[in-house]
């Protein structure tokens, strides 16, 4: 592990000169690509130079020990050592978790694609509850959200909802919401005050770049047509809404949100993109279905991963038996200490197949 953590330390210093280099600074592309290393090991070098810094602290205190010391500054350096040995240990730890492979498009943009399943009306409600959950914690975590697409039912709620959400490593925490969501609550439709169960399912895509994936224009079908509102009624007579049709991988999306129909398309080609780069990734991914398998948040979309259980205000993500007894503010957005719980579990999974 040392002998990795010194060679990341070796390649930071390295972009630091390279960063200085006035034929990097002209080249746009080199500067942004090497800054942007920089910054992804930034924290392991930081990290690295505090665990060197702290072990050479804690040999020089314990051969302290070996001398001739008076009991009381005995006793000081035996407790210093002890709190170098406990800081030496969370920074040894901490390395660990840093030097797991990361996922890729962990500092991308997203687009989530929510969906009512079964249960008609109140799957559509719950996909609403869904939107502003997610909605609520991108705001607490400074992320902006806009939405791209929007189906929606006279009861408020949406058939199918699409919208981005921008801001640095949304994909590596949302990421984790791929799946069913299943509540089980008395819908305000039911006069029998009987508990119903309904689901809805929530896709998280990586936003992709143009370099990742390539589509070319002749591979696109355009169609624009009138832009609709809630309940089907007409709100725009112009031809502003677009459809995109991917002709090798049949991939279509719609976009209606803006009265610009430029605008409309450049919405909906973000989302294009991101669909066939997800298609590709998951054809990749299904190569190593193991390994997928054993890691939290990648598994087959259609798989139910919690459940909302509003007469015990009860939480349970099923992947990792979690159940949190605060269900109104996790629907207030505070989604903090399921993600957590599910970045650790999979942190410690990497960390055990390291091992093996």
């Amino acid at each position: 592990m040392l002998e990795r953590l010194q060679a990341v330390e070796d390649r930071y210093d390295r972009l630091n000169e390279l960063l200085s280099d006035p034929d990097v600074i002209s080249d746009s592309k080199k500067l942004r690509d090497y800054s942007k290393e920089q910054s992804d090991i930034s924290e392991t070098v930081l990290t690295y130079r505090e665990y060197k810094d702290v072990s050479q602290q804690y040999k020089d205190a314990k051969s302290m020990l070996e001398e001739k010391l008076d009991d009381e500054m005995y006793e000081m350096v035996k407790m210093e050592l002890s709190e170098l040995s406990d800081r030496k240990e969370e920074l040894e730890q901490k390395l660990k978790v840093l030097l797991l492979p990361k996922d890729p498009n962990d500092d991308k943009n997203v687009i989530v694609e929510i969906r009512g399943a079964a249960g008609g009306d109140e799957a559509a409600l719950f996909a609403g509850d869904l939107y502003k959950m997610y909605s609520r914690f991108a705001e607490s975590q400074g992320w902006k959200t806009e939405v791209i697409e929007a189906s929606y039912t006279e009861l408020g709620g949406y058939k199918e909802i699409i919208f981005m959400v921008n801001g640095a490593g949304a994909y590596s925490k949302l990421k984790y919401e791929n799946g069913a969501h299943r509540v089980q609550r008395i819908p305000s439709t039911e006069s029998g005050g009987r508990i119903h169960t309904s689901t809805a399912t929530v896709a998280v895509l990586p936003e992709a770049e143009e370099v990742e994936v390539e589509i070319h224009e002749k591979d696109i079908r355009v169609d624009t047509f009138a832009s609709s509102g809630p309940g089907g009624q007409s709100v725009n007579t112009t031809m502003s809404a677009v459809r995109l049709t991917h002709i090798p991988t049949n991939t279509v999306v719609s976009c209606q949100d803006e009265k610009s129909q430029i605008k409309n398309k450049e919405k909906a080609m973000k989302v294009l993109r991101a669909r066939v780069y997800d298609k590709f990734l998951q054809e990749a991914q299904a190569e190593y279905a193991e390994t997928r398998k054993s890691a939290v948040g990648t598994g087959d979309r259609s798989e139910r991963i919690r459940t909302y259980n509003f007469p015990q205000s009860r939480v349970t993500d099923h992947r990792i038996g979690l159940t949190i007894q605060k269900l109104e503010q996790i629907l207030q957005g505070k989604l903090d200490e399921i993600i957590d719980a599910l970045i650790v579990e999979e942190q410690a999974t990497l960390m055990k197949q390291a091992e093996e």
